[in-house]
């Protein structure tokens, strides 16, 4: 086993945990999805035999706790990649801010539903992780204008961000991002009801914007109206649009942009018309609401 570089393990006991830190000093590549019995015990012997590891899934392992992160990344100091996607109550500021400090190749982060973190993770990202590529940190609902402005300012190879349920988060932290990561190619920002027109503006006139841009999803931001889409002519790297449920958003405008953009697909919503009663003799009328443009 000892050439092993990449595993998926499913519902592993500590005696699985503790073969793998034996015999697979090699291993690079290890997915722990959903693994509930994986605890800190286990973490602590995959950081004593496995130090070779990039990458590592514990999405949705709910026994971690910070304790577990610290004693993970004392051995594992080469992470490029970590997950912890759906780690809801148990990974806190204090077990990012160990990540960070112990792992300095970071280059991959998700800590979506992690919903007790605070500015400090994003802090804790700044200024021990120049390199940084992807964030995923939906439903973090602590983070604001501040945490994301600092880690923008610092990490500068940022190509994929998922923002999803950042509700305190403003046009500020788009302008951030569009001084200081040229490379961003996907942003997500769905649910995020403080951005506005003026922020997609800045996004859209920056180097990112012109060049990079591939993905941008906008569901459920109120504020964003057409002008938001005259102002996204300007991406001509621009594949995929989600604007399901932006209420100022009209069928005429998306017309204009891809009329721009003519490769874009949109995703939108509008609320169905209510049909007139039937007519004796005609046919079935349908209506479409949930529309690819």
């Amino acid at each position: 086993m000892a050439a092993q570089k990449s595993l998926t393990v499913c519902l592993p006991r500590f005696s699985t945990c503790y073969s793998l830190s034996r015999f697979c000093s090699k291993l690079k590549h290890l997915d722990l999805t959903s693994c509930v019995s994986v605890t800190n015990s286990s973490l602590k012997g995959i950081s004593e035999g496995c130090r070779n590891l990039e990458y590592l899934n514990l999405s949705w392992c709910d026994q971690i706790t910070k304790e577990g992160i610290e004693a993970l990344v004392r051995g594992c100091r080469g992470l490029k990649a970590l997950l912890l996607r759906g780690c809801t109550q148990r990974i806190t500021d204090d077990g990012v801010v160990q990540i960070c400090r112990g792992c300095h190749r970071l280059q991959a982060l998700c800590l979506s539903g992690c919903s007790n973190l605070t500015d400090a993770s994003l802090t804790a990202l700044g200024l021990n992780c120049p390199r940084l590529q992807v964030l995923e940190a939906a439903r973090c609902s602590h983070l604001t204008d501040a945490g994301f402005t600092l880690l923008a300012r610092n990490c500068h190879e940022l190509e994929k961000m998922d923002l999803e349920e950042c509700v305190l988060i403003t046009d500020s932290t788009l302008v951030q991002l569009s001084i200081h990561c040229p490379k961003l190619q996907a942003l997500s920002l769905s649910h995020c009801e403080l951005i506005t027109d003026e922020g997609i503006l800045h996004l859209s006139s920056s180097t990112c914007g012109h060049e990079r841009l591939r993905v941008l999803e906008l569901d459920n931001c109120l504020l964003v109206t057409d002008a938001s889409l005259e102002h996204l002519e300007n991406c001509r790297s621009l594949e995929r649009l989600e604007l399901y449920d932006c209420q100022q958003v009209t069928r005429a405008g998306i017309k204009r942009m891809r009329a721009q953009l003519p490769h874009v697909k949109v995703h939108a919503y509008f609320a169905p018309v209510t049909p007139p009663p039937a007519v004796a003799g005609s046919g079935h009328r349908l209506c479409r609401c949930c529309v690819i443009l």
